[in-house]
């Protein structure tokens, strides 16, 4: 079994999904709400982004010892 087998297949590219929708029919309310909605997906990338360079600096703080 390859490495990769044990991981199921990836999806497509979600901002390049994103980029081909056709923002003319919505209305200023909905692209309000698209934008907040991206903004707290930000935020949570962000905040992952930054768990994940804590875990990595515990870890090699560990194995530094």
């Amino acid at each position: 079994m390859e490495a990769d087998d044990s991981f199921p297949p990836r999806r497509g590219d979600l901002v390049a999904d994103l980029r081909r929708q056709d923002l003319a029919p919505l209305s200023v309310a909905e692209l309000e709400a698209r934008i907040a909605a991206l903004e707290g997906e930000i935020e949570r990338t962000r905040s992952h982004m930054e768990q994940s360079e804590r875990h990595r600096a515990s870890a090699e703080a560990l194995f530094k010892r």
